[in-house]
């Protein structure tokens, strides 16, 4: 991952923090270029200048945005390391951080960032292959960690399992939205991750743990 940028040990400040909530929000609904600083002013009830003040443009909010969605991201799943038996769980555990997202009527941030990679600045393209990358290792760690402990099973590297779980993930959501159906997207995820498991109470997508959610 790039490295993260500096943050006082108590965080941001609560003006910081109300304007990343509101432009995470935008973010996750219509898109980096969906909004503009008018729109986080408006919703604050605030002046664009007072948002100047905090971040000098739209990119150094995007890269705050980021590095702070990422933070949450991996410390999400630092939670299912922590709290979860076995691989098989970890990947229910990980589909629901998806699911939690979806359920209230977002999409994961990176993603909205990845179907606008093109456009947005360098700075911020690396941070979204950042956060992919970062998604890939853990993955890939656990899917040998279940191979080895015999909770799961499929054939070749790790990391080409790992990466069509994620983009079958994102790709799953960008399609159920339009439907605003959730369990359209319950159902791919079962699919996705009953094909790897060798417990039978599990294939079916029974005995999933409780969602580990990336606060929004």
């Amino acid at each position: 991952m790039t490295k993260k940028r500096a943050v006082s040990p108590a965080g941001p400040a609560p003006a910081t923090q109300r304007i990343l909530e509101v432009a995470e929000q935008l973010v996750q609904t219509r898109g980096f270029n969906g909004f503009s600083y008018a729109d986080v002013a408006a919703e604050l009830g605030i002046t664009k200048a007072a948002l100047h003040y905090h971040f000098a443009g739209k990119a150094e909010l995007g890269e705050a945005l980021m590095a702070r969605y990422s933070s949450r991201f991996e410390e999400a799943l630092a939670e299912l390391d922590r709290h979860h038996l076995d691989a098989a769980d970890k990947v229910d555990g990980y589909a629901d951080i998806y699911t939690d997202v979806l359920r209230h009527r977002r999409m994961c941030l990176c993603g909205m960032l990845a179907a606008e990679y093109d456009t947005l600045p360098t700075s911020m393209q690396r941070e979204v292959v950042a956060f992919f990358e970062m998604n890939e290792v853990w993955l890939s760690q656990t899917l040998e960690e279940g191979r080895n402990e015999g909770t799961l099973a499929f054939a070749g590297p790790p990391i080409g399992v790992a990466r069509t779980i994620m983009s079958s993930l994102e790709g799953a959501m960008l399609v159920a939205r339009p439907f605003d159906d959730i369990a359209r997207f319950e159902r791919v995820v079962d699919q996705l991750t009953s094909g790897l498991k060798t417990r039978p109470e599990d294939a079916g997508g029974s005995g999933r743990p409780g969602s580990v959610r990336v606060p929004s």
